[in-house]
């Protein structure tokens, strides 16, 4: 089921989202050579909950695996999603590491990530990022009032595919929030026109996680990679679909 959220729930949803821009916003000043995964994941914990709210995918649960240990999914390089952090994962000059992050506070879930340089990276990480980063603001752009999901995720396919990229196989955006996972599923390619009718009041994750070589994956328990070792970038956001331009809850200050 789809749900609609009501403008009370939407102002909930508001403040969850915050919390998640403002701590992305924060990572982006300590991400340096020599930091390790888990000095991220430590300090956006007590940042979280200083601010009265949870973090959404620690001890978050799928059947087969271990509850997910992190309050960052935590994801260099050749890492899709789901990135564990470690202790002994040491952010290297030239590396560039995705961070996705959940909050939920008065029962409402916000969901974002980002993909960020570390130190000075190549050209060809940079333009990764680049491309990433667009296809994400094209998803966002089709995601209005009478139009489909499909139509979001033809958008971010197409284009995707146009710059000579992949989007990974089988990792989708999602719906959000009175649940940190709902209806409908937002695929990273498809056909425009296909799938349900958006709607003023639905909110949704929208998350591109675009590859330079492969659009196939390889699964380590939580983790994802790319099967031939390239780079991989993801860039998500928290949106409401309004009855006039999408309106974009988990923004930063260095992306759209």
């Amino acid at each position: 089921m789809i749900f609609r959220k009501s403008p009370a729930e939407l102002e909930k949803m508001r403040v969850s989202s915050r919390i998640i821009s403002e701590l992305l916003d924060e990572l982006a000043g300590m991400i340096a050579p020599g930091v390790s995964t888990w000095d991220l994941d430590a300090f956006a914990y007590e940042f979280i909950v200083a601010r009265g709210a949870r973090p959404a995918f620690k001890g978050y649960t799928v059947p087969g695996l271990n509850p997910f240990p992190g309050t960052l999914c935590t994801s260099p390089n050749s890492g899709i999603v789901h990135g564990i952090p470690s202790r002994q994962v040491i952010l290297k000059d030239g590396d560039i590491i995705g961070i996705d992050v959940g909050a939920v506070k008065d029962g409402y879930y916000a969901d974002a990530a980002r993909t960020y340089a570390v130190g000075e990276i190549p050209a060809e990480a940079r333009r990764l990022l680049e491309v990433t980063s667009e296809a994400l603001r094209r998803g966002i752009a089709a995601a209005t009032p009478g139009r489909r999901v499909g139509d979001i995720s033809h958008a971010i396919g197409s284009y995707v595919q146009e710059q000579g990229y992949y989007v990974a196989d089988n990792l989708t955006g999602h719906g959000v929030g009175r649940q940190l996972h709902e209806e409908p599923q937002i695929p990273n390619s498809g056909q425009p026109g296909r799938g349900p009718r958006l709607q003023s009041g639905m909110t949704l994750a929208i998350e591109p996680m675009v590859n330079i070589g492969t659009n196939r994956v390889k699964e380590k328990g939580w983790e994802f990679f790319t099967a031939d070792g390239s780079l991989s970038a993801h860039y998500e956001h928290t949106i409401i679909v309004t009855d006039g331009l999408p309106e974009i809850l988990t923004q930063t200050k260095e992306h759209i």
